[in-house]
């Protein structure tokens, strides 16, 4: 199985991923879209999520592979930032690397060094001709020529030159919204030190720029929160991480966050 989450999901994007990775892997992948205001917290979650869904099956299971690209073009890295490689037990990962979208893999699982790859001396060690080289190096669609053929290599045990780098630790930053689900619920990047029957300060975000901090109650679980009341709980994102919600509405409209958003007082983040 193929998973690819991207920031570059388009009709016309995803025709050409599709059919590029059918006919590498001989099965199309599933696409997911990294949208939204910060594609990036997206990313770290739902990449920590496809992995954590790996435990406990039961079974012997299959590998997988998955892919992930958000690579703004912010003039650090010559043509965008690189590309890297990891693997989490025998199912494999490349990605762009992005310190954010690596940080919850890194935090919840472990994952300090990846193998992170230079276009040009892949490509050229693959034995494609310089012409085609500078082809795949140079294009603005990278994640449609090289991030494809840098993961059938390392799926084939192909040697890929590569240098592995440790994955930066980012400051620890106040939580934030990573995603908000179809039910509203705001889904935060970290667990947080719920007692049950405590509140804790929520930013609400008013429509005239203002903010009110709104004291809100935690609970043990969703259906422990009364009706078209704000609650936090433990969620069923990464490890248990805590979730803002109103059981029967949503809470993202009731509090005016969107994904990147902060949610508490810096003194109230206690995290677990």
């Amino acid at each position: 199985m193929i998973t690819y989450i991207t920031d570059c999901h388009d009709g016309n994007a995803r025709a050409r991923l599709s059919i590029r990775i059918g006919a590498l892997f001989g099965q199309s992948p599933t696409i997911v879209a990294a949208d939204g205001p910060d594609p990036e917290s997206f990313a770290a979650l739902t990449l920590l999520d496809c992995l954590e869904s790996l435990a406990l099956l039961g079974e012997e299971g299959h590998p997988t592979i998955t892919l992930v690209n958000i690579a703004p073009r912010d003039g650090v890295w010559p043509n965008g930032v690189p590309f890297c490689f990891f693997w989490y037990g025998k199912h494999l990962i490349a990605s762009t690397f992005n310190a954010r979208v690596l940080s919850l893999v890194r935090r919840e699982l472990g994952i300090q060094n990846v193998h992170v790859t230079d276009i040009r001396e892949a490509v050229s060690a693959a034995g494609f001709d310089p012409a085609d080289v500078e082809k795949i190096a140079g294009t603005q669609f990278r994640s449609l020529w090289y991030l494809p053929l840098l993961a059938k290599w390392v799926a084939d045990g192909r040697s890929v030159p590569s240098t592995e780098t440790a994955v930066p630790q980012p400051v620890d930053a106040e939580p934030v919204v990573a995603h908000v689900d179809n039910f509203g619920n705001c889904k935060l990047d970290r667990r947080l030190d719920l007692i049950p029957g405590r509140s804790l300060p929520v930013a609400q975000r008013n429509d005239d720029g203002s903010t009110t901090i709104v004291d809100v109650t935690c609970y043990p679980h969703l259906t422990a929160v009364p009706r078209n009341t704000p609650g936090l709980v433990p969620g069923s994102s990464g490890n248990n991480f805590t979730e803002l919600v109103i059981r029967g509405g949503s809470a993202a409209a009731a509090f005016g966050l969107r994904p990147g958003d902060t949610v508490l007082e810096p003194v109230s983040a206690q995290v677990a």
